[in-house]
């Protein structure tokens, strides 16, 4: 068994929450870059030059990427040889509080979405992973409600064709329109219950944008040709980048149902992971 004291995830969460509001994957930037190339539209050809000037002033002077720093969710992958010295939810909480409080980004978090009141820095979402082995990986993904909103969920009866499946993700980002900030990257988590749906489609914005795999990327390629196809393009201003990439998710679900979950991310897709 090897022992991590949770003083060390504590400090690990507090600058992944630096590293993931301050620096663009470079995932994402190289698409960016490679959607600029190929804008010929003036306005939309701008946009995509600002965003990725945008990206270059955050990292150069260690400011967030956005002023919506979103509401920080945590994935946690825990071996099942290491023992936790310490709370781990609480070290997880404090590294988040101490992450955005040090680096001066905005206090976004209600303590109680009813009845809301002041907002701070304390709260994250966690989600945990008992896997393999003698290490932690931490990946923090600050989620802007700016696309967070604009969240889908239809439980389809398991008849469903493909069609409609891409009728239902396509109709979602039109009805985002230009309000999530595109260009998009769409995570789609499909099968599992509806709460491991969803689940599945925020875990697949965490997939590089550059690579299409498993058994899904056929629909994947085709939903990414659909969409952009809707010329809602960087920021609404039309041309060709609607959507950077669509990843999608599967897991095995119940015979008499289909969970489909559409999770939109704008074209600041932040995360930084780190294994101890």
């Amino acid at each position: 068994m090897r022992v991590i004291d949770s003083e060390k995830i504590k400090r690990t969460v507090a600058q992944l929450c630096f590293r993931s509001n301050c620096f663009l994957r470079p995932d994402v930037l190289a698409k960016i870059k490679l959607a600029y190339k190929n804008e010929k539209d003036k306005k939309p050809r701008q946009a995509l030059g600002q965003i990725i000037e945008n990206a270059k002033i955050a990292r150069c002077e260690k400011m967030a990427l956005c002023q919506d720093t979103g509401l920080p969710i945590v994935f946690i992958e825990a071996g099942q040889s290491v023992v936790i010295k310490g709370d781990l939810k609480r070290a997880v909480l404090q590294g988040v509080v101490k992450g955005y409080k040090e680096d001066c980004f905005r206090e976004s978090i209600v303590s109680d979405p009813l009845v809301r009141g002041r907002s701070s820095y304390a709260g994250a979402v966690i989600h945990t992973d008992i896997v393999r082995g003698d290490k932690v990986k931490i990946t923090v993904m600050p989620k802007g409600f700016g696309c967070e909103n604009k969240s889908f969920l239809r439980m389809f009866l398991p008849t469903t064709k493909v069609q409609e499946i891409k009728e239902f993700v396509v109709d979602s980002v039109k009805l985002a329109g230009p309000d999530a900030c595109p260009p998009y990257v769409v995570g789609i988590g499909i099968g599992g219950s509806a709460d491991y749906a969803c689940l599945l489609a925020k875990k697949a914005l965490l997939r590089s944008v550059l690579v299409s795999k498993g058994a899904a990327r056929s629909l994947e390629r085709d939903l990414l040709n659909r969409i952009n196809k809707l010329k809602i393009g960087p920021m609404g201003l039309g041309g060709k980048a609607t959507c950077l990439a669509v990843n999608i998710e599967t897991y095995p679900t119940h015979i008499a149902g289909l969970p489909v979950a559409v999770n939109i991310s704008c074209h600041a897709l932040r995360s930084a992971t780190a294994i101890i």
